[in-house]
């Protein structure tokens, strides 16, 4: 097992005499730049969620001007333009997607929680984790400097279907939907050297003792994770360069005039969308089997069957693909294959929904922050889990398809499972990144605020869905078949204002802390993983002049030397907690 040199240690205790920006900035350690993963993740999702709230007042309250965008919509006196809402729709789903869910699960707590849960001393490749972070945040910019470019940004909805996105001359100038491809190829760029860091580390920097079935759930799922990063999103990437280039060199690949073929688009897309779903969902998968034992104050029920099963899903996410299809002409034998492993992939899911179960059985429930946001993304997540059977069937299907019901499906899997999930691992691993704790009675008021408007912003979709109401549409008004379910918009729009209001409580509550919150001691929630048994926070090296020995198996850790204020074994739990056993 490879472990860092004498000299490679000698250099990096150096790490404490380095400028500010070697420190802050263009800083090695694993644990710094987790946190300017989470910081560029929260900074997108204000932006994001922004945009989302301007959709929700055209959907409302069809051309009526926005208060307050006047100076912004000067052209239109406030009133929200076609052009200008394809833009916006566009922008949220891409935004959320790629610049907030994947830099805090996947970028953020991959690089804390790897190395502090195996017991090694940093990533594998530090430099190159630096560039992972930083060739982000240029994608991340390059994204964002769409909105100023002439013609708008990109505007063909957040899948770019061509031939929609691939005509040179659809947003008047070629820059706006040029911006997003070659963002998305830069982010590809970030995103599969993390996945190269993660994958090296998992398999070489163990500390001794620790098996790969002694691992944490968490690192199975981030590891797993990268796995997948490193073979989709090499399909993006050639699929967006293709895309540029049928728009600025003349190429053909996606349009029909020139022999090109617009579903060819839609393959690779999806070859790579599938996999992807379960990359934003993998890690939050993983927290929430971390944070439910422990305030279950119990192991995890069944944990080789959890291991296996996001093993299942990752092998079974290549082949279900084709469900997002069904409507585009494909042969119904093609189609009854498809349909076949979208419901066969529901069952690894379906396993870790009853060992989830069964880890709450007979427990000692403490309803901490994050485990009410652990909870809150099992229910949800299985709630959009059970609409996603409905799509598996091709019948059904063909009615729901490009509806509000998917709409509905896709925010209740990635709003309320990893936005979720993130929210419950912000909250569980607050203490030990930062030193300090967060507010727990206004980490529970964002929660319950939350959880509410959330539910009625997007459960009423699915009945929106049913209804007809197809998505993407600018002025539902204008269709009279539409006009008896408005007030379901009107109620889904305050439910989402509501929703975006909640989050002030979790602005105050993370700055607050961050700076005034109580100071955390080592293992504030008695929890059994190895990373609380460094200092919070953990200084450079993690532990250290000496690495971790593991004796026991998945949250069961003896580690020679450790402080007496972690003993998972014989420490007191809080009153009317059973044993951790």
């Amino acid at each position: 097992m490879s472990h860092p040199t004498a000299a490679t240690v000698t250099a990096h205790e150096a790490h404490h005499e380095l400028a500010f920006v070697r420190t802050y900035i263009f800083s090695t350690d694993h644990k710094m730049i987790a946190r300017q993963f989470l910081f560029l993740g929260l900074f997108m999702m204000v932006i994001g969620g922004l945009l989302a709230m301007l959709i929700r007042w055209q959907l409302a309250w069809p051309e009526t001007p926005v208060p307050g965008l006047g100076w912004l919509l000067r052209e239109t006196e406030g009133v929200i333009p076609p052009e200008t809402y394809n833009m916006l729709f566009t922008m949220h789903a891409t935004l959320m997607i790629f610049f907030v869910i994947m830099p805090i699960l996947a970028g953020a707590f991959g690089n804390f929680c790897i190395p502090l849960m195996i017991g090694a001393r940093d990533m594998a490749f530090p430099r190159l984790n630096m560039l992972s972070f930083w060739t982000g945040a240029v994608a991340g910019v390059l994204m964002l400097a769409g909105f100023f470019v002439p013609g708008g940004h990109a505007a063909a909805g957040w899948t770019s279907y061509a031939p929609l996105s691939a005509v040179p001359t659809y947003t008047g100038t070629n820059w706006g939907q040029n911006l997003w491809c070659i963002s998305l190829i830069v982010l590809a760029a970030s995103s599969m050297m993390g996945a190269i860091n993660y994958i090296t580390t998992v398999i070489n920097m163990r500390a001794p003792g620790m098996t790969l079935f002694r691992m944490p759930l968490v690192v199975w799922s981030l590891f797993i994770t990268a796995i997948l990063l490193l073979l989709a999103l090499p399909v993006l990437t050639s699929a967006a360069a293709m895309l540029l280039f049928d728009r600025t060199l003349g190429t053909h690949w996606f349009l029909p005039a020139g022999g090109g073929e617009p579903l060819l688009w839609q393959h690779l897309f999806w070859f790579f969308g599938h996999p992807e779903v379960y990359i934003l969902i993998l890690p939050a998968m993983g927290m929430a089997s971390e944070i439910l034992p422990v305030f279950a104050r119990k192991p995890i029920f069944g944990y080789r069957a959890m291991v296996y099963s996001m093993l299942a899903i990752c092998f079974l996410s290549w082949i279900v693909y084709g469900h997002h299809m069904f409507v585009s002409g494909m042969d119904p034998r093609v189609g009854i294959a498809f349909t076949l492993t979208t419901m066969v992939i529901a069952v690894p899911s379906a396993i870790k929904t009853f060992n989830w179960l069964g880890t709450l059985w007979g427990g000692s429930i403490l309803f901490t922050t994050p485990m009410l946001n652990a909870l809150a993304f099992v229910g949800m997540f299985v709630i959009g889990g059970l609409s996603g059977i409905f799509m598996a069937s091709t019948p059904v299907d063909i009615f729901i398809q490009d509806t509000y019901f998917i709409v509905a499906h896709i925010h209740y899997v990635v709003f309320g499972g990893s936005i979720f999930g993130a929210f419950a691992a912000i909250y569980y691993w607050f203490p030990k990144m930062f030193g300090r704790m967060m507010n727990e009675p206004l980490g529970k008021l964002h929660f319950w605020t939350t959880f509410i408007t959330y539910n009625v912003a997007f459960f009423p979709m699915h009945i929106l869905g049913v209804g007809g109401m197809m998505r993407r549409i600018y002025n539902p008004v204008q269709y009279e078949f539409l006009q008896h379910l408005q007030w379901w918009n009107v109620l889904i729009t305050y439910g989402a204002f509501a929703l975006g209001l909640a989050q002030i409580f979790f602005v105050i509550n993370f700055f607050w802390s961050l700076f005034a919150g109580k100071r955390a001691p080592a293992n504030p929630w008695n929890a059994t993983t190895l990373e609380w048994t460094a200092p919070s926070p953990p200084p450079h090296l993690n532990w250290g002049d000496r690495i971790p020995t593991v004796y026991h198996g998945p949250y069961e850790y003896s580690v020679p030397g450790m402080s007496e204020d972690f003993a998972p074994q014989t420490r007191p739990l809080p009153k009317g907690a059973a044993a951790h056993h």
